[in-house]
């Protein structure tokens, strides 16, 4: 299967852009007639037959149209903190688009060792995971935002991931199936208890992922695994 990303997909055909024309053409070689797939990252799966190859601007003509392919019957947003070393938090973003995520939103909290990302390289990285594992919706990634601004948005079912020991519950004891969720993955060395404490006061649920200490991305990752298994 050959599949290309199309956003801006709405007629019946349709231009790729030059990056996907250059590899449509010159590396996949399909010719005209050839049949491909593409994506919108809004639901829409299309297959479509290559009217003109070229190198720049391949045009492609659209046969079927899937509306909601592969959609699931729950949101995840996972608010985490980005890693001290960027490719463990790009490692987190693929494979939590390859097993199932909607949206991430980068927070920058007390103790966190980096405070900028690049989101238009990490967006890139997002978009090969979807194509890679066949998937028609994109998930969003939000530009950074403070801790402090973030806590106090709202949103359905609300719940923060954190080091201290006592008091804490599981996904399974407290999420409803099918629902909307919001989970706050802290940065290497874990939340503050004032972090914490306000993350509280605002209605987030204290979780436990296990009996193991967790890197950031491995926590956020677990999160994403444990929705999407208690949501199957």
């Amino acid at each position: 299967m050959h599949l290309f990303y199309t956003p801006d997909i709405t007629g019946d055909t349709y231009q790729l852009n030059e990056e996907e024309s250059r590899h449509c053409s010159k590396v996949l070689r399909l010719e005209s007639g050839d049949q491909i797939q593409l994506i919108d990252g809004k639901g829409g799966f299309y297959t479509a037959e290559i009217i003109d190859p070229h190198p720049k601007r391949t045009l492609v003509k659209t046969v079927v149209h899937h509306k909601e392919y592969g959609k699931r019957n729950h949101y995840l947003h996972i608010a985490v903190a980005p890693t001290k070393n960027i490719d463990r938090f790009e490692w987190f973003l693929e494979k939590a688009t390859e097993i199932g995520i909607d949206e991430i939103t980068p927070i920058i909290c007390d103790r966190s060792e980096r405070k900028e990302v690049k989101t238009d390289r990490l967006n890139k990285i997002i978009t090969s995971a979807v194509k890679q594992s066949i998937k028609a919706y994109h998930p969003k990634l939000n530009e950074p935002c403070s801790y402090k601004n973030f806590i106090t948005k709202p949103f359905s079912e609300k719940f923060i991931a954190h080091c201290i020991e006592e008091g804490k519950s599981t996904l399974n004891d407290k999420i409803t199936t099918g629902g909307e969720y919001v989970i706050l993955i802290g940065p290497e060395g874990d939340f503050t208890p004032s972090e914490i404490r306000i993350a509280v006061l605002n209605g987030y649920i204290p979780i436990t992922l296990g009996a193991s200490r967790l890197r950031t991305e491995t926590a956020a990752l677990e999160a994403c695994f444990e929705i999407n298994f208690l949501n199957r």
